[in-house]
């Protein structure tokens, strides 16, 4: 039975790093696209394509804090599981 700890606690750093992988580059993806967002009022008509596009960016922006939240909890939560793992396995053999 001991045995299987390590073994979970291996499988549980695979998880976490793939989640927090997905986590960077969420953030990473949020931040390009918040580069390209303009803080600017369009208000002539020869200027709407660039208000649209604008508004596309903003919605892309919105969607993406979902997943970001998700896979930031989700990161959080497994660092605790591991933690714990880490610690009762440690706390066995002592």
């Amino acid at each position: 039975m001991e045995s299987s700890f390590p073994n979970v606690l291996i499988y549980l750093l695979i998880a976490w790093g793939i989640v927090t992988a997905a986590f960077i580059v969420l953030l990473f993806w949020q931040s390009v696209l918040s580069n390209r967002e303009e803080d600017e009022l369009y208000i002539d008509k020869a200027l709407e394509h660039m208000a649209i596009e604008n508004q596309k960016i903003v919605a892309k922006i919105a969607k993406l804090s979902r997943p970001i939240a998700t896979t930031g909890i989700a990161s959080a939560v497994l660092l605790l599981a591991i933690a714990g793992v880490w610690l009762y396995t440690g706390l066995k053999n002592f």
